[in-house]
């Protein structure tokens, strides 16, 4: 019989700095505490560190075996965290290493995906190259993490941006529908063609060439539900950066049904990082860590 597949989370942080590691290991602890059996792949390729945040320093062996071919089965590179229910693909740092052959990312997506766990937890990359987009498409759940200043903000939306169209072109090539996936194209030039900066608008035109296909790319459009994390937010901050996302979401990629949630600044995370420990272990009753349980109560109890 063949093994169910994990339910897959990519933690995304489009902008350096927001604390999406940190959020990655904490929540993966509150996943395992809930009885599932949990795996995070640190995916950040040549600058990994979700070890050093378990405290693991040394570990014998990480993704770069498996990349590099020293290993043949990337389950051999699965390493116990101490933490009931959670264990750890450790990244590595081999220079060079981020810019994955196609061929070689298809193979470690395979063998993701063949892991035995209930969730696959993918901590990855800060910005918004190609390995980051594919790996959270292959996805079936994309948590981002951003905080409430405006740079992050703009990052975020243009990390959504670059998800929505990466579907969007997948699925029109798949069709074959090549008019309207020109018009993509010149749509992600907003400045050069400001009549296509809304997806409304790309559909207007795409109606004119080929309306069959333009109500299949609403729904393959509405499917896309990501949920979005304000990290050290206070009460006000949080709502204002909630409903900055929504207005453009809404205005600009059409997506209506998007989940915010807010983890408050909590000084513990330091504490707990100084200790090379995760917050969830260190002081679980802080706020953060309550922040914490409560999402990962949201991902359990919404079937992510």
């Amino acid at each position: 019989m063949t093994a169910p597949t994990p339910a897959i989370i990519a933690v995304i942080g489009p902008k350096g700095g927001v604390g999406k590691s940190t959020i990655s290991a904490n929540l993966a602890i509150c996943l395992a505490r809930t009885g599932a059996r949990v795996i995070a792949v640190d995916l950040d390729l040549g600058s990994a560190n979700l070890n050093v945040l378990f405290g693991l320093r040394n570990v014998p062996c990480t993704l770069d075996d498996f990349l590099m071919g020293k290993i043949p089965e990337l389950d051999q590179a699965v390493l116990p965290t101490g933490i009931e229910g959670l264990s750890l693909i450790s990244g590595g740092n081999v220079p060079g290493i981020a810019s994955l052959p196609y061929q070689r990312k298809i193979k470690l997506m395979r063998h993701l995906r063949k892991l035995p766990c209930d969730y696959l937890l993918l901590d990855l990359a800060a910005g918004v190259t190609n390995n980051v987009v594919d790996f959270a498409l292959m996805a079936g759940k994309s948590l981002l993490v951003t905080t409430p200043d405006v740079p992050s903000l703009m990052s975020l939306y243009s990390f959504l941006k670059t998800m929505v169209f990466r579907r969007m072109a997948l699925y029109l090539k798949q069709a074959g529908a090549t008019e309207i996936l020109a018009l993509l194209e010149m749509a992600k030039d907003a400045e050069s063609h400001p009549e296509l900066k809304t997806f409304e608008a790309l559909l207007e035109r795409a109606r004119a060439v080929d309306p069959q296909n333009v109500e299949k790319m609403r729904r393959v459009n509405a499917r896309f539900a990501p949920v979005t994390l304000v990290n050290r937010a206070s009460g006000e901050a949080g709502i204002k950066a909630g409903a900055t996302i929504n207005k453009l979401m809404e205005k600009f990629l059409s997506i209506t049904v998007h989940d915010i949630m807010t983890v408050r600044e909590d000084p513990a995370v330091t504490r707990a990082a100084m200790k090379l420990r995760p917050v969830l272990i260190e002081e679980p009753g802080c706020p953060f860590g309550k922040d914490l349980q409560r999402a990962a109560a949201f991902i359990v109890n919404k079937g992510l």
